[in-house]
């Protein structure tokens, strides 16, 4: 490795490295060694593959000077073609050792990145909806990838890096010392002039690096907002694109003028150092030619120092910014167990049973509920706030009982923010009830397994979302052993077979971010096809046709009477036209259950229904009389 190669190894690591000072930290090296245990064989193979390159690294320059030796004495031409072929078996054995080196480092390294990756993911994935309402999803999704490859290099590239660098620093200083001390000790000498700039520049650069990523990242935001189908409609109706430019363009002016000052650092840096590089050399040469001509030194050892000084200052560089790689590791594991030390507020008991067979019935009883805090169910950094929000845990649910008995319907209408969604949210186990119970079947939703759970219900949201892929992805979401014929037919029953063979693909299309390239209604009418697709027991209908035209609310509701048809139902809405035929309405203000009857009985009474009733329904005096 030569002085230059080694100056930016040393400046780059240090460049990309934590520089605060951090104890290690017992517990994280114990979990650390147990993602590692399951890759003990290769880690071993790594780390003696490590110190076999070590060993080669240093034989090289001491056959080089024996070369040199038998030239220079008149040595048989013999013993120099056998020490020529020695060094070159050694240099295509080293060839050889790096490529099998870095495929095992490779494998070692993804295999780690799979089990950190698999392990965060699935995690993530038992986590409640809180999680996912105050989570910046860049946050986490920087903690999947950033966070694991910089865990990853600790054994890809900093363990096998100390071993092997260690071993080639005692090995030539061993050798150095043998031919002349006094030359080693000069050279080590020599060392602070190489180390100290590399860990000043560094940080400066680091600096630099970390602005400049700050500031990548406010643009990447910012035009993720944009780019969005919802950002880029907001920026045309309201937005001022010369504005929006001029601020982007300031934003990567920033960036671009970092960018400069960097590079100049940089070639300054190397430049320096090659400098550094060439003074070295001089050193040896000149006090090695001086102690060969008085006979105390070999020419061959000039040469072999010559060689082995850049043996010694790229591991001392190295193992000088060691600790600060081991530290950057350390951080990023850090930062992914801190995900992994989330406790999933929903979790499902050892002995949970499935949903009992047959029609089942949807229990309210006597429950309680209020959301939870976020320092339950998040972290500050994936917020990207200095301190979490402690407000929470305030009851919104006081004491609903209900019951819908098996295939009939019940509907929830009331003031916005009185509850309903909340409701909704409680019979999949979106969140746990904090008192009472809610019961599906007549078991305790706590009590069921989460497969039978999803199995047995299916919900219908205001927004009907789409993942950004096909017609058919988006539909076996909900049953993935369906066919094509079961496909058609859901299509069919939602009331839009016609649209999909009319698309260019047909079921291959793909329907765009959030399903926008589809209408409101259609994407409405495509997730009651997911649902009739996936025949569950239970439904539930969060504000289907809230946003709906009247065209569209027609197809719709169409499309909901085959969704509904011999199944219980919970059904929310604003629009009290679309739950008169509801076998009981339950009207919900402030987290209670202030009325409940059918629509007539419930109008008849001239309560808080018949005044929404009445809101909703009235037309001018003119239009009345017309």
């Amino acid at each position: 490795m030569s002085m230059e190669t080694t100056a930016w190894t040393q400046l780059h690591s240090v460049m990309n490295a934590e520089q605060e000072r951090r104890p290690f930290a017992r517990a994280t090296l114990r979990r650390i060694g147990a993602f590692a245990r399951p890759h003990r064989r290769r880690i071993t193979w790594f780390v003696l593959l490590g110190v076999a390159t070590a060993l080669l690294a240093v034989a090289t320059p001491v056959l080089a000077g024996r070369v040199v030796n038998a030239i220079v004495t008149g040595g048989d031409e013999g013993t120099v073609v056998r020490l020529a072929l020695l060094i070159a078996l050694i240099a295509v054995a080293e060839a050889a050792l790096g490529i099998l080196s870095r495929r095992l480092s490779a494998t070692l390294g993804e295999g780690l990145i799979l089990d950190l990756r698999t392990a965060v993911f699935d995690h993530v994935q038992r986590m409640p909806v809180a999680f996912f309402t105050r989570t910046r999803t860049g946050a986490l999704v920087s903690r999947l990838n950033n966070d694991v490859i910089g865990a990853q290099r600790a054994f890809s590239n900093t363990l096998s890096g100390v071993v092997s660098n260690l071993v080639t620093l005692l090995l030539t200083l061993a050798v150095m010392l043998t031919l002349s001390w006094q030359i080693t000790l000069i050279a080590l000498v020599l060392l602070p002039v190489f180390v100290v700039p590399a860990r000043r520049m560094g940080r400066r650069m680091a600096r630099m690096q970390r602005e400049a990523a700050t500031l990548n990242a406010a643009m990447g935001t910012r035009m993720t907002e944009r780019f969005s189908a919802p950002g880029a409609t907001l920026v045309k109706l309201f937005g001022r694109p010369e504005e929006e430019s001029a601020e982007f363009a300031a934003r990567a002016r920033r960036v671009a003028d970092i960018g400069v000052r960097t590079a100049t650092a940089q070639a300054a840096f190397i430049t320096a150092l090659t400098l550094v590089s060439a003074l070295a050399l001089a050193v040896v040469y000149g006090l090695g030619g001086f102690f060969a001509l008085r006979g105390t030194l070999d020419p061959g050892a000039v040469v072999a120092l010559a060689l082995l000084l850049t043996r010694l200052y790229a591991p001392l560089t190295a193992l000088a910014g060691a600790r600060v790689e081991v530290m950057s590791a350390l951080v990023s594991f850090e930062r992914v167990f801190e995900v992994l030390d989330l406790t999933p507020l929903i979790a499902e008991k050892p002995d949970a049973r499935p949903v009992p067979d047959g029609p089942v019935s949807v229990e309210f009883d006597d429950v309680r509920f209020g959301y939870p805090s976020a320092d339950k169910v998040s972290l500050a950094s994936l917020e990207e706030v200095a301190s979490l929000d402690t407000r929470g845990g305030d009851e919104v649910l006081h004491g609903l009982s209900f019951r819908a008995e098996p295939g009939r319907t019940i509907a929830l209408v009331g003031s916005s923010g009185a509850g309903k969604s909340t409701i909704a949210q409680l019979l999949p186990r979106l969140y746990d009830v904090d008192a009472g119970a809610v019961r599906i079947g007549g078991v305790d939703v706590r009590d069921l397994t989460a497969r039978s759970l999803r199995d047995t219900l299916g919900m219908v949201t205001q927004d009907g979302h789409l993942f950004h892929d096909t017609v058919r992805a988006n539909l076996l979401l909900a049953r993935p052993d369906a066919d094509d014929a079961d496909l058609w037919d859901a299509l069919r029953r939602a009331r839009l077979d016609d649209l999909v063979r009319s698309l260019p693909d047909g079921l291959d299309t793909v329907v765009g971010e959030r399903g926008y390239r589809l209408s409101g209604g259609e994407r409405q009418r495509m997730t009651i096809a997911r649902l009739l697709l996936a025949r569950q027991r239970v439904v539930i209908l969060d504000e289907a046709t809230a946003h709906l035209d009247n065209t569209s609310e027609a197809a719709v509701q169409e499309a909901l009477g085959e969704a509904l048809e011999g199944r219980t139902a919970i059904v929310i809405a604003h629009r009290l036209s679309t739950v008169r035929a509801a076998d009981q309405i339950l009207v919900v203000e402030a987290g209670r259950i202030v009325e409940r009857g059918t629509h007539d009985e419930l109008l008849a009474a001239g309560g808080r229904y018949a005044e929404l009733h009445r809101t909703q329904f009235a037309r001018p005096a003119a239009e009345r009389a017309a």
